[in-house]
């Protein structure tokens, strides 16, 4: 079959290019913070744009472009829409069970308070979630709690959005560090120390900057105590693990180890008043109602079942007996080794049907063992999966959608013009280099497909202007993290949890200004390491083939066994707390 090689400047004139490739981006902004459209009819209009531009500038065959979009509708489908689909499935099914009233009351039994709610759900649990599952399990998880909690549904999935930043670099068990090292051949150390120097500073920041997004500052300042708990516990911790075990589990030790801080700051301190939405219902926890122990672990038995299931699935050993099993693996029919790539070599395109140990399978499986223990059959259980279906129909088009216009936009070369020009700033490189992450975070909804993308680009050009490439392929990854809070599949993903499904523009309207903020962070801080504060660069060997200071299946075997011990103390220990009388009751207010 005749093979299709790409382009990156098809006008001969960079700049003329630049402006043509930049037009499918540009009109998903427009199309979703002017026009306010829904997100499966911008993401359709966007993948027709992108394919005319390939066609008929790039000069890339139909047959390719049709093909390249129905690989990328595929891969949407599965995994994506997969996990999405069964993480709302099970907290539905707490819903259905009315085993979530008693979530409710135990989470109001720790604090009804909305910021701090917000910081113990969306922040410290989210990041747990994204180290263990990731691929918007998180989000999916946390926006549902929280619209379940009475959270403003517009603010239960922008802030999930936004506290999913700080862990995504580290997400999937250091699945994007992993790659990014693959790719660019720097060892896997280094690149997660020179990111653990890097988003920690976002991370102690971001408790207060999500509770003043929430609450206003002058509220903000009433939890301020907590704030720095939170914040600071989960930077330190990140830090730590990053530098000293690896990239696997930063976000396991952060997330728990900043849950657990919290919940102890909050069993001897509380703010003078409890803030809620100006406009939700009064509140309704009453302090003279208790559960035995037996139902708060019922009712938390989907989400233990949830921890375990996708913990164990992060396993490395127990993956590869699941891929084993049940792994259907095939080169895409007409698009695999027929698009050559800029640097010569024939890209390959297969498709990965891994039914057993995708995380969404874990999760399946914790729904179903879930149903009989919150008190459903499993016929109305089959109800409330076809309930879930229904409710997801237009989410799943538009994430099948997001990807078709991914994998158009990379195969067609247009991904490229974009980067060269970033990568054509000569010695401000290194203040740029966060936004090819942030870009390709952007078109694909993965940090980890961004590092796939651009992590060799960055070695390359670092190496050209004398900056240490592990500055730079760190700021792929960093700069990456602030592009998924903005990524149409990441908003189709949080509008089907937070129930705003036809309301994707507001989400994206929502999260656009803070994505671009700390954007610009994180590029003054990748541009001071490269100039400035050189002492920050790690150490490393590049011929070394270690990928982290002790063996990764020892690090994982003990921090998940660790882990898992800790969740279920914290959650007995606070369980045993519920319905002891408070020292002092909060006043509540608007």
């Amino acid at each position: 079959m005749m093979k299709w090689t790409q382009v990156i400047d098809p006008l001969n004139n960079i700049a003329l290019s630049v402006l043509v490739a930049a037009v499918p981006i540009l009109f998903i902004f427009w199309a979703l913070i002017i026009r306010k459209m829904k997100g499966y009819q911008a993401s359709l209009l966007a993948i027709a744009i992108a394919t005319v531009i390939a066609i008929l500038v790039y000069g890339m065959p139909v047959k390719l472009a049709l093909l390249s979009i129905g690989h990328g509708a595929l891969y949407g489908l599965f995994p994506i829409c997969w996990l999405v689909i069964m993480s709302v499935f099970l907290f539905n099914l707490t819903v259905k069970s009315g085993q979530f009233e008693i979530i409710k009351h135990f989470m109001a039994s720790i604090t009804s308070d909305r910021r701090l709610q917000a910081l113990l759900i969306a922040f410290s649990f989210g990041s747990f979630l994204e180290g263990t599952a990731g691929f918007g399990a998180p989000v999916a998880i946390t926006a549902a709690m929280l619209v379940g909690l009475g959270f403003n549904p517009l603010y239960a999935s922008g802030i999930c959005l936004i506290a999913n930043t700080a862990p995504v670099a580290f997400g999937s068990i250091g699945i994007p560090i992993t790659v990014a090292s693959q790719v660019s051949g720097i060892p896997e150390l280094p690149i997660s120390q020179m990111v653990g120097r890097t988003l920690p500073i976002l991370s102690v920041i971001l408790p207060f900057y999500l509770v003043t997004i929430i609450a206003g500052f002058n509220k903000t300042k009433e939890v301020l105590p907590a704030v720095l708990v939170s914040g600071v516990s989960f930077a330190f911790l990140q830090w730590f693990s990053s530098n000293y075990i690896g990239p696997s589990l930063p976000d396991v030790i952060a997330g728990l180890g900043s849950i657990i801080s919290l919940m102890v700051f909050l069993r001897f301190w509380k703010p003078k008043t409890v803030w809620r939405f100006a406009n939700e219902p009064a509140a309704t926890f009453n302090t003279d109602v208790t559960y035995t122990a037996g139902q708060m672990l019922r009712a938390w038995s989907p989400f233990i079942a949830l921890t375990i299931m996708v913990i164990a699935w992060g396993m490395q050993p127990i993956k590869d007996v699941l891929n084993s099993l049940g792994l259907y693996q095939f080169e895409f029919p007409g698009l695999h080794k027929i698009i050559q790539g800029t640097d010569g070599n024939l890209i390959p395109k297969l498709f990965k049907f891994n039914y057993l140990s995708a995380a969404g399978t874990a999760i399946l499986i914790a729904s179903l063992v879930s149903i009989p223990m919150v008190g459903l059959t499993y016929r109305e259980g089959g109800k409330v999966f076809i309930a879930t279906l229904n409710q997801l129909r237009f989410p799943i088009l538009t994430i099948a959608a997001v990807l078709g216009f991914a994998y158009i936009v990379n195969d067609s070369g247009i991904t490229l013009t974009l980067a060269e020009v970033l990568a054509n700033t000569g010695v401000l490189f290194p203040f740029f280099a966060p936004v090819l992450g942030w870009l390709g975070v952007f078109i694909t909804g993965s940090d980890t497909s961004a590092n796939a993308l651009f992590s060799k680009l960055q070695y390359a050009t670092a190496q050209s202007i004398g900056v240490d490439p592990v500055i730079t392929v760190a700021a792929n990854v960093s700069g990456g993290v602030v592009g998924k809070m903005i990524s149409p599949q990441s908003i189709a993903v949080a509008a089907a949890a937070g129930d705003l499904v036809g309301q994707e523009s507001q989400l994206f309207r929502f999260t656009v200004k803070h994505s671009f903020l700390m954007l610009g962070v994180i590029c003054l801080i990748t541009l001071a390491q490269a100039y400035v504060f050189t002492w920050l660069i790690p150490v490393y060997d590049m011929l070394s083939t270690a990928k982290v200071a002790i063996s990764p299946d020892v690090a994982r075997g003990y921090t998940y066994l660790v882990g898992l011990a800790i969740l279920l103390v914290a959650l007995v220990t606070a369980i045993l707390l519920v319905g002891r009388k408070r020292t002092q009751t909060p006043t509540l207010v608007n």
